[in-house]
């Protein structure tokens, strides 16, 4: 005779060998037990904590050790994921773009009446009434300006850049959202130690460090180039242009963090899914893993609708600013390329490159949750399997054509190489027809000529 405690639902199941197979459920009205040790303990642990001590005293097993290391693990180390991106919330917090608050108990929430978000406000304010001068000087430059058509095109490019101010309070609509998902992924981290007895090892640390350090650093030289090289940017306007080139390039460093967060997880799943199937009653374990890869399909989706307006927005500014700097490359042939033609070459190809790496990085987490777990599933061996394991097998396969794990930004696009070879066909398309104007316009030389001769005449 075998007894199996169940702590979650206070149940004891009796079974026999010698007995058909079926339930016996006995429902007991157990307290928890009193223990100084249960204050301030998350409720999990708490139960765990009491399960074990109740299993002590009927003369129950102890708990196995894939639930002893589960409940070793502290609430507030649970979410590597968040620890291996910190430094990019960290900085986006630092130029008012992300105000989250940490809560003591290891959650993450977004709190109006906060220190953060005051300091946000704060930022957004000073840092508006700083380009709010800028632009009237820009603006002033604009309409005084008599000269070539391309002339006066890059002399917008500098009103263009001012834009991804409207990152701040598009991100501040959907902090809630992003919070929520990093909320998520401490729910799909609990589920995953339960599953397979590990933490989940991301390992991207390091590079959440790199990017936090780096991307500012080559914002403020590019700016620095630009200001060098160009024509009416003086050196006061070289800070905020700085903090407007960091916001959107570690917006791409967040979006980065998380689509290779979304890779590596689905990878590591992938790898623990067929280790798992190796051991006997693989049935309950591809039932497991099925909710594993449901929650993480969901995640992935998630992270495209929480910030499905700013990113929709930072890639049509990115798809403007490339149009604008090529166009100004090109214009530039017939006269040669000079010292001023270097901001736009810089500028055009740091847009090209992170519109690019958006794009691709979420092309590829869309396929490592999609398609290359469903070749892991596809290259099971099922004759050595029961039809229990068969059919949750099929179940498996099933839910990831009916789950789609694509990263959509609210509905109006899917992120992937598509739609960077879309942008590009349809800058090309933009910079044929301002090409064809360039031309269509007489230089002021020749307009003059002209002039004089039909005078004559």
């Amino acid at each position: 005779m075998s007894l199996y405690f169940n702590a979650d639902t206070m149940r004891i199941e009796r079974s026999s060998v010698h007995e058909p197979k079926r339930n016996r459920n006995v429902f007991l009205d157990v307290k928890p037990i009193a223990d100084d040790a249960n204050v301030n303990v998350p409720p999990r642990q708490a139960a765990r904590r009491n399960a074990t001590v109740f299993n002590n005293r009927v003369g129950f097993p102890p708990l196995t050790p894939k639930e002893a290391f589960v409940d070793a693990v502290p609430a507030d180390q649970t979410c590597m994921v968040f620890e291996s991106s910190k430094p990019i919330y960290l900085v986006l917090r630092a130029i008012g773009v992300l105000p989250y608050t940490r809560l003591p108990s290891g959650g993450t929430a977004f709190v109006l009446a906060s220190p953060s978000m005051t300091y946000c406000v704060l930022f957004f304010l000073l840092l508006t009434v700083y380009i709010a001068f800028i632009l009237l000087n820009r603006i002033e430059i604009v309409r005084t300006l008599e000269g070539r058509f391309e002339e006066s095109v890059i002399a917008y490019l500098f009103i263009v850049n001012i834009l991804p101010i409207l990152i701040i309070p598009l991100m501040w609509y959907e902090s809630r959202k992003v919070v929520s998902v990093v909320n998520g992924w401490v729910d799909f981290e609990t589920v995953y130690r339960e599953t397979s007895g590990r933490a989940l090892e991301l390992r991207l640390r390091t590079k959440a460090q790199v990017i936090a350090i780096l991307l500012p650093i080559l914002c403020s030289l590019s700016v620095a180039i630009t200001h060098v090289t160009m024509v009416d940017f003086k050196l006061l306007q070289v800070i905020p242009y700085c903090v407007l080139d960091t916001i959107t390039y570690m917006m791409g460093g967040y979006w980065y963090m998380a689509c290779e967060t979304l890779s590596i997880t689905a990878k590591i799943l992938a790898e623990d899914f067929q280790r798992a199937l190796r051991h006997v009653g693989p049935a309950a374990k591809v039932s497991e893993y099925r909710s594993l890869w449901l929650r993480l399909s969901k995640l992935a989706r998630d992270t495209g609708f929480s910030t499905c307006y700013t990113f929709t927005f930072i890639c049509l500014y990115l798809f403007f600013i490339i149009t604008l700097s090529i166009y100004g490359l090109m214009s530039q042939i017939s006269d040669g390329f000079g010292v001023k033609d270097i901001g736009l070459a810089v500028t055009a190809f740091c847009s090209v490159g992170l519109l690019f790496y958006i794009c691709d990085e979420a092309h590829y987490a869309s396929f490592n949750v999609r398609t290359n777990f469903q070749k892991k599933l596809l290259m099971v061996e099922l004759s050595w399997m029961n039809t229990d394991a068969q059919t949750e097998i099929n179940m498996f396969l099933r839910a990831t054509e009916m789950n789609p794990s694509s990263i959509n930004l609210g509905g109006f696009f899917d992120v992937n190489r598509t739609l960077f070879k879309s942008l590009l066909a349809t800058m090309v398309t933009y910079l044929v027809v301002l090409l064809q104007f360039q031309i269509s316009i007489p230089d002021e030389p020749s307009a003059m000529l002209m002039h004089s001769n039909s005078s004559h005449s």
